[in-house]
């Protein structure tokens, strides 16, 4: 993950929806920039981490390759 930007905080119903979706360990199909690239996955939410660059889901792809991405990124929605 090489985004420098400035972290911006997401809405607190969506940073909840993630919540949930990592205690159940959902699978969703995620779509996301980073370096301008756009990316599309169905992952396994696995957690959320947190750092001073920001709020990042820890996830893994179907190959079970790990995924972090940072949450002001995502432009996907959860179903619920």
């Amino acid at each position: 993950m090489a985004n420098e930007q400035q972290y911006t905080p997401i809405n607190c119903e969506i940073h909840d929806g993630y919540e949930l979706a990592c205690m159940r360990k959902a699978i969703h199909n995620v779509e996301w920039i980073d370096q301008g690239k756009t990316h599309s996955e169905k992952l396994r939410f696995l957690d959320l981490e947190y750092s001073k660059k920001g709020e990042f889901l820890i996830a893994e792809n179907e190959q079970k390759e790990p995924r972090k991405i940072r949450l002001d990124s995502i432009f996907s929605q959860l179903p619920y």
